[in-house]
């Protein structure tokens, strides 16, 4: 997870739909905070893939992704944007499908496709797994019911162990199916129980609480975790950074890392973001008002890392 940063799926609000009326009408139903300024999320989305691009990924569109497969299988001569969305997804995306993140999980031996639990965003897993086996990416597995993944649960703590937050999102019949996936492998599921927080209608995914900065050091939100997720980052070696209480409400604590102390981060979290450069790491930030604070999902939720080094 802290790995230089070489491959990287996104899917932009305007893949996602989020110029659609009809799908930007959902926002209140989805859990957004105000309706979607489409033109806005769409302009901090590009913001974010320059700064990715800068730090030296490849950047994968996924229904770019999708349509351009489409295209050469069917052999259509038609521009990109005539082909019709929903027969490229399998069903309709929603406005969350731009925190490309929760739908798969990557790993040294393919990609694990999740099956999550808000129940709209399961076309995103099929979407992700249809782009990936037209890339040639491996699959290792996927998720069935009645157990539900998702990605954001999920925390590399070394390349052989696995938190995995156990939520209203994750539940323990995914974290089974995970661990039958990965113990073959060689990799240690460790189920970490999450907190009722705001309940099951807000998103509080493990990641919320914690971003990996390098091997060891953890940005936290310490007053949200469970004394035993603590004690174990602490076994393992973590040393942590508390994020500034004010800024919990505004995703301070999700940050991406890109590899080699650069971390990418929203701009509206600046006391939390000064505490990080105070701490040495050099970090990049876009505005995300809009495309992040809007809809609960940082720069970590808004990026499926492929490929690190």
């Amino acid at each position: 997870m802290v790995g230089v940063l070489r491959r990287v799926l996104v899917c932009s609000p305007r893949g996602a739909g989020w110029d659609r009326a009809e799908r930007a009408a959902r926002w209140r139903e989805l859990g957004f905070r105000h309706a979607p300024d489409a033109a806005k999320a769409q302009a901090e989305h590009e913001a974010l893939c320059r700064e990715l691009r800068a730090a030296g990924a490849e950047v994968v569109e996924l229904v770019a992704g999708l349509r351009a497969g489409l295209r050469a299988e069917s052999g259509a001569d038609l521009a990109g944007d005539e082909l019709p969305l929903d027969e490229l997804t399998l069903g309709e995306l929603t406005l969350d499908a731009v925190y490309a993140h929760d739908a798969s999980l990557a790993t040294d031996f393919g990609v694990i496709v999740m099956r999550p639990g808000k129940a709209n965003r399961v076309v995103e897993s099929r979407s992700q797994e249809l782009l990936f086996r037209r890339m040639g990416t491996p699959i290792l597995g996927a998720i069935m019911a009645p157990g539900t993944t998702e990605a954001g649960d999920m925390l590399w703590v070394d390349a052989k162990t696995l938190l995995v937050g156990r939520g209203y999102r994750t539940n323990a019949a995914g974290i089974e199916q995970m661990r039958a996936l990965l113990a073959p492998k060689g990799v240690e599921v460790i189920a970490a129980p999450l907190p009722h927080g705001a309940g099951p209608g807000e998103c509080l995914h493990l990641m919320s609480l914690i971003s990996l900065l390098d091997a060891q050091t953890a940005l936290v939100d310490s007053a949200w975790l469970a004394v035993e997720t603590i004690e174990l980052l602490k076994a393992r070696g973590y040393g942590f950074i508390e994020i500034d209480a004010a800024e919990r409400q505004t995703l301070a604590c999700n940050v991406l890392a890109l590899g080699g102390g650069r971390l990418l981060a929203i701009e509206e979290n600046q006391r939390t973001n000064e505490r990080l450069r105070r701490a040495g790491f050099d970090v990049r930030t876009f505005a995300g008002s809009e495309i992040c604070i809007n809809g609960s999902g940082g720069p970590t939720c808004l990026t499926r890392p492929l490929v690190t080094e």
